[in-house]
């Protein structure tokens, strides 16, 4: 297991995928580990079940202005997406999932892509009164298909840090016409993340940590940087986002024994997916250079269940805690 971190003194160590890609599981890959810890795969809504007003008309993430008439059978395009629906209560209203939607509640539900591309007659043959998005979402002709039968789509900026949080789920709250229960949400959700921040050890030096996107089947290895996503969540853990430290501006570089010296990692954050599918802790060590680390050498991972690590919605306080109790504490695998 990841123990505390010890302190440590300054070492002598040498100092592109999409955001939705990472932000997504890849639905081939091995089961989880069954030691990585993953956050409660579980959304709990909000007290009371609110009552849309509608119609509304509001603006969509491409400028675009859309009137959303009804929203009795909703259909998310991402996991995200889905969780802020679930959590605002209205989650009966929910007529069908992604393949990144992967909480307990919406199991049931019919999936309406193939891979990580919608399937715009799936949609279609659900009749939806709304579809929620993001930008990312593709194919393009299928959006266009969907749009060109009349169905609204409202298109929400993807996730890339801990201050989208509220943004997206006002947006998705207002495009349902539950405002009000958008705020509470945001406020519960915030309180929920700042309780956690509250409780970060205060570590001097901070642990470096690397986030590390892993598709072992596809032979995928790679090492996020600055625009990775995971910098947010990273520091807000009390951590340094390595990659992004050791100066990889890209949001993806392929592992290199190289670039894994530079970044010095005490611990490496991974997907659970990616991680069973290189071979588990074994198999991680085993990748160019990552022997060579404090990481490698102690092996510090932390492993978070690929639908939620970076959704960046109602349950990131869950991802948040998950990331704190393995890095500082008892929980990781080893």
């Amino acid at each position: 297991m990841v123990g505390r971190l010890r302190r440590r003194p300054a070492r002598a160590l040498l100092s592109g995928l999409a955001l939705a890609l990472m932000a997504t599981a890849c639905s081939q890959a091995a089961p989880p580990a069954p030691t990585a810890v993953a956050a409660a795969n579980r959304v709990q809504p909000l007290t009371g079940t609110p009552e849309p007003e509608l119609p509304v008309t509001v603006r969509s993430a491409d400028g675009a202005r859309v009137t959303v008439e009804r929203a009795a059978r909703i259909v998310p395009l991402s996991g995200s997406l889905s969780e802020i629906v679930f959590a605002l209560g209205l989650g009966d209203r929910v007529a069908a999932r992604d393949i990144t939607t992967t909480f307990a509640q919406a199991a049931a539900l019919p999936v309406v892509t193939r891979g990580h591309d919608v399937s715009a007659e799936s949609v279609l043959s659900l009749r939806p009164d709304l579809v929620l998005a993001e930008t990312t979402t593709g194919p393009r002709e299928a959006m266009d298909q969907i749009r060109a039968a009349g169905v609204p789509i409202l298109l929400v900026a993807p996730a890339r840090g801990l201050d989208d949080v509220g943004p997206r789920i006002r947006a998705v709250a207002d495009a349902l016409g539950v405002p009000e229960a958008g705020e509470r949400l945001v406020r519960r959700t915030e309180q929920r993340i700042a309780a956690v921040t509250e409780s970060v050890p205060d570590e001097r030096p901070r642990p470096r940590v690397a986030f590390l996107y892993l598709r072992g089947s596809a032979s995928v290895y790679l090492i996020g940087g600055a625009g990775s996503g995971a910098t947010s969540l990273i520091e807000a853990a009390g951590a340094v986002d390595a990659g992004a430290d050791s100066g990889l501006e890209k949001d993806f570089t392929a592992i290199t024994s190289e670039a894994l010296v530079r970044a010095a990692p005490d611990a490496i954050l991974v997907m659970t997916k990616g991680l069973s599918s290189v071979g588990g802790v074994d198999g991680l060590v085993r990748l160019p250079g990552v022997a060579q680390t404090p990481a490698g050498a102690e092996r510090r991972v932390v492993a978070v269940e690929d639908g939620v690590l970076l959704t960046y919605g109602p349950r990131t306080d869950q991802v948040l805690a998950s990331v704190v109790r393995q890095l500082y504490g008892e929980g990781g695998t080893r």
